[in-house]
């Protein structure tokens, strides 16, 4: 009798209640959340300080694992250390790399900025009397420009104010200069071994999969995780190396057109170029803002340089290089970038795309299946069986 009894009482948690059971455990931890949202945000920010140096190193890691693999599968395939050569390969290219910039490019881009903040009196002054000129020459209403040349002089005078207090910080980095190489060595070391150890972590965490969800679960998530793989790392390196053309072609373009400040323009435009989107207009504006004041003419001629620019890359160089890759309408990467900028900021503006292509495939899919058990289309109208006959003619 108790062995009967105490089956009830076991029968009496079936599926229903263990889910109602965890729908309010779910609901308690969310308000215990909320209520203490201020003391969760600390120790959030607290981890994701001691976890920053591994994200940085698994951030390196996934942006040099497509060149890994190249290495391997078509350089040294034949070799018996061929991972071991495809890393250390890599890492002298990236180094080569970044002794490139900043050998090449770091030092003009200082020095433009320093020659920007010495003669900014002097180009103020150019500006005040360009105005002059407009309105003597083509007869205006001097007031009007006269307040407008000012107020935009008095806003550049705030930046530079915000900039000569912001320099000795910037000059005392000193200071933190062992916990940043801390840091950076040990995002650097854990990158290495994600590279070189990708070959053992990668089974054993199908592995676990595996062996804690159902085997149909554990396909389907694996199967979305290999294709948010291939959105990103189509995405990330495709958006890399469309920048980096743009950039270098944006410098070109300055010489030729004699813009001030060529490799600082071209800097501020390939790095902006990431952002999908809004890239082009947000680096656009601070170099527009700085060439008003040392030649408006060359202003003027950047504006047209940019929107031609911009054209390219959208129409012919964007799609040759990224292709599909998100599979996303021009409305919805719109919102992914306004949604991903506003709540993580750069890093959601460039990231926020790619994610969204990853949901909006996942939604897609789920939809597509409900449509189908339900045996109709996205209109409603009934879908011809395999027979070619519908369902209510089935029935």
């Amino acid at each position: 009798m108790e062995d009967k009894g105490s089956k009830r009482k076991w029968y009496l948690l079936d599926g229903r209640a263990i889910s109602n059971l965890l729908v309010v455990l779910i609901g308690i931890l969310f308000y215990m959340a909320l209520a203490n949202f201020d003391a969760l945000q600390s120790k959030a920010d607290k981890l994701l300080g001691v976890l920053s140096p591994f994200i940085a190193g698994f951030a390196i890691a996934y942006l040099l694992n497509t060149p890994m693999e190249f290495f391997e599968r078509n350089v040294y395939h034949n070799l018996r250390h061929k991972r071991g050569l495809s890393v250390l390969t890599v890492y002298l290219l990236a180094l080569v790399v970044v002794v490139i910039l900043l050998n090449l490019i770091l030092p003009q881009v200082i020095e433009s900025i320093m020659a920007l903040g010495s003669n900014m009196s002097t180009y103020l002054s150019n500006l005040n009397r360009f105005a002059q000129k407009i309105i003597d020459q083509y007869h205006l209403e001097g007031e009007g420009l006269t307040d407008l040349v000012t107020l935009y002089q008095n806003m550049l005078k705030r930046v530079a104010e915000w900039a000569s207090q912001k320099v000795p910080e910037l000059l005392s980095l000193g200071v933190a200069v062992g916990n940043v190489l801390i840091s950076a060595i040990t995002a650097l070391i854990s990158s290495v071994y994600m590279l070189a150890g990708k070959g053992r972590l990668v089974p054993q965490l199908k592995k676990i999969i595996y062996a804690f969800v159902p085997t149909a679960k554990a396909n389907r998530f694996l199967g979305i995780c290999r294709h948010a793989n291939g959105v990103f790392v189509g995405f990330i390196n495709g958006k890399i190396i469309d920048s980096a053309i743009i950039g270098v072609l944006c410098f070109v373009l300055n010489l030729i057109f004699r813009i001030p400040f060529p490799m600082l323009v071209a800097v501020v435009v390939g790095v902006t170029n990431v952002i999908p989107f809004f890239g082009p207009i947000i680096g656009a504006v601070p170099c527009i803002m700085i060439l008003i004041i040392v030649d408006p003419w060359a202003a003027l001629r950047f504006g047209v340089l940019v929107i031609a620019l911009q054209q390219f890359d959208g129409n012919i160089l964007g799609p040759k290089i990224l292709g599909d890759s998100t599979g996303l309408d021009a409305i919805w990467v719109l919102v992914a970038i306004i949604v991903g900028g506003g709540l993580f900021g750069f890093p959601g503006m460039l990231l926020g795309v790619p994610t969204f292509a990853v949901i909006y495939a996942l939604v897609r899919d789920w939809t597509n299946s409900r449509l189908r058990v339900k045996g109709i289309d996205g209109n409603g109208n009934p879908v011809a069986a395999a027979g070619g006959e519908t369902e209510e003619t089935q029935k």
